[in-house]
């Protein structure tokens, strides 16, 4: 029986809700290579199936809390050093005084993100905890995360690899966390790949993460970066491994895809960006490899054609803000929220604003939680329109 025989064999299994293998998805990843409709068309009919009309997205600010970090990843520009313009340290002061700005704006979320432990490489990240009263950045984290309870906003950490107990702690204040995969693969922390000086990368200390995430039960935003010089079985191997992590504690709620695009100042500023079509194809194979799984992709790095990727089966934006930078991406804007939303539409989708945590997932958070989101959430668990736009 021929490849292609075979390929459309495995796609009608997937929309039967059966299980395919990893070498099926190998074989329909290289059969889309030559034509990628059948599957383009497959991950659709799943999206549609699942998550219907609607396209999600969480209007949010981005409080960038500290940019020191420990690693450095050989793409990465969010990292800061002492001395340099782009340092970010935010006082107790700051922060409140950017809640009060998003509550303004009529965000929903308050993104917290640090660099990876910056306390253990650097006295000034020392130096900056004790002068606001903390001696780890996940104490001030959970600080951060109670004062934006008490100006309405839902807190969603994405820190790096924090602990069993950190975690617990959040978990408390955060409707949902983030950790990114980015990928399983050994390959790429070996010497001269990306993340040879990136301790907290090697897929082992990520993987526990996001394993003990699921013990605790905490909402989980987790993903991969598409572009990296990985082969096409590390990015399988990887969307695999957060689906049986999912399997095992059901508290993945959502997957993140991102695609490279080189940055200025870094050793891998020529390399090229992810190639569209080979990024849409890994889309599609993250649909039919967890149908029923929110899906994203970031529209400020694809900025001239993110909406094509709702033909091949995303159903979320991700977090959108009207107010600060993408401080990860800083050379890729947020596209307008209305601009977005008429994107949508002439797609034949339905923007709508969710929380940081997904409804689906609401029964993993405290009551305390719930309540205050029961205060602006409309009747499919999503945020009352009068309140965001």
């Amino acid at each position: 029986m021929n490849r292609l025989v075979l390929n459309s064999e495995s796609l009608n299994k997937v929309l039967e809700d059966k299980t395919i293998s990893r070498q099926d998805v190998i074989d329909i990843y290289q059969n889309a290579t030559k034509d990628p409709n059948e599957l383009f068309s497959t991950a659709q009919n799943l999206r549609e199936k699942f998550k219907k009309d609607t396209v999600t997205f969480s209007k949010k600010a981005f409080f960038n809390i500290v940019n020191l970090c420990k690693d450095t990843c050989s793409y990465c520009t969010y990292k800061a050093e002492p001395g340099e313009e782009k340092l970010s340290l935010m006082s107790k002061q700051q922060i409140s005084e950017l809640l009060q700005l998003a509550k303004k704006y009529r965000c929903v979320e308050a993104l917290f993100v640090t660099g990876e432990q910056p306390e253990q490489r650097y006295q000034e990240a020392r130096d900056w905890l004790k002068e606001n009263g903390f001696s780890t950045t996940a104490e001030y984290l959970i600080h951060a995360s109670e004062l934006a309870l008490e100006n309405g906003l839902f807190p969603h950490t994405n820190a790096g690899n924090l602990n069993f107990e950190e975690l617990r702690e959040l978990k408390k204040t955060n409707v949902s966390m983030g950790v990114m995969l980015e990928n399983i693969s050994e390959r790429l922390t070996q010497r001269d790949m990306p993340h040879y000086l990136a301790a907290s990368k090697r897929p082992k200390a990520r993987l526990e993460v996001l394993e003990n995430s699921g013990k605790l039960g905490i909402p989980m935003t987790t993903g991969i970066l598409v572009g990296i010089g990985e082969t096409i079985e590390e990015i399988i191997d990887s969307i695999l491994a957060i689906k049986q992590l999912h399997q095992k504690y059901g508290n993945i709620q959502e997957v993140i895809l991102q695609n490279f695009q080189p940055k200025p100042d870094t050793k891998m500023k020529d390399s090229p960006s992810a190639d569209e079509n080979y990024f849409k194809t890994i889309v599609a194979l993250s649909r039919i490899i967890m149908p029923e799984m929110n899906i994203q992709i970031p529209p400020n790095l694809s900025p001239k054609s993110y909406q094509s990727f709702l033909s091949v089966g995303i159903n979320d934006w991700g977090g959108i803000s009207p107010l600060t930078p993408d401080f990860v991406n800083p050379e890729f804007a947020w596209p307008e929220i209305n601009k977005v939303d008429e994107n949508s539409k002439n797609a034949g989708f339905n923007l709508k604003c969710r929380f940081p945590v997904y409804p689906e997932f609401f029964s993993f958070i405290s009551k305390e939680l719930r309540d205050k989101i029961s205060i602006i959430e409309d009747k499919e668990g999503l945020v009352k329109e009068e309140y965001w736009r």
